[in-house]
């Protein structure tokens, strides 16, 4: 019986297939780590710098945003477990102080803390609609309460208003009014989720029976 043909090339060419099908997963969690340990907060970033790190080519293909929180869901569980717990408690209450402070301006609460990703460096992002950015710099002017002008992320935002609440980096990302009643999107596609104050408050009853 006639062995049949070994291929070099074709031997050569799977285990590159395997390894290019696994690239995506091994960026993942390595972007995933970096944002754990090293604080960054963006993820497309954190993918990039992944890949760098990994010595892939610059055309590898990236995972999905969701693909990195998933690594970083599990990797906070196996070993920031209690530091995260403990951290999402701070930022929850530090959120719902910030929430009553500019209620007048329908405050709303997003990204990580939001999300239950909130590490060691998370901010805090609140989203404000009202007819006039000026109308929250002139309130917090009048509260004494230190900001300053950061880059909007979005051409929707009028503006973003930075400031600190202790150790906490507190962004307020000012939209117009009208733009209240729109969906807003990650970079995946994905609808952004935001929480009102009474949902916070539910969820910060929740993370306090958790912790204690």
């Amino acid at each position: 019986m006639a062995l049949p043909r070994f291929s070099f090339d074709a031997a050569m060419h799977r285990p590159t297939e395997r390894r290019r099908s696994g690239a995506p997963r091994r960026i993942a969690a390595l972007a995933a780590r970096l944002m754990a340990e090293d604080g960054l907060s963006d993820c497309a970033l954190a993918k990039r710098k992944a890949a760098r790190q990994l010595g892939l080519p610059e055309n590898t293909g990236l995972p999905d945003d969701s693909e990195v929180e998933d690594e970083l869901r599990a990797y906070q569980r196996l070993f920031q477990d209690d530091e995260q717990r403990a951290r999402t408690l701070e930022l929850l209450r530090t959120a719902v102080r910030l929430m009553r402070l500019v209620e007048r301006f329908n405050p709303y609460l997003t990204g990580p803390v939001l999300s239950g990703l909130a590490g060691r460096h998370a901010e805090i992002d609140l989203q404000l609609f009202v007819d006039s950015a000026k109308d929250v710099e002139v309130f917090l002017l009048n509260e004494r309460v230190a900001f300053r002008h950061s880059r909007p992320r979005s051409e929707r935002a009028e503006a973003v208003l930075t400031m600190l609440s202790g150790d906490v980096t507190v962004n307020l990302v000012v939209y117009p009014q009208i733009e209240e009643r729109s969906s807003f999107k990650t970079r995946d596609g994905r609808v952004r989720e935001r929480a009102r104050l009474d949902t916070v408050l539910r969820l910060l009853a929740e993370h306090t029976a958790i912790v204690d």
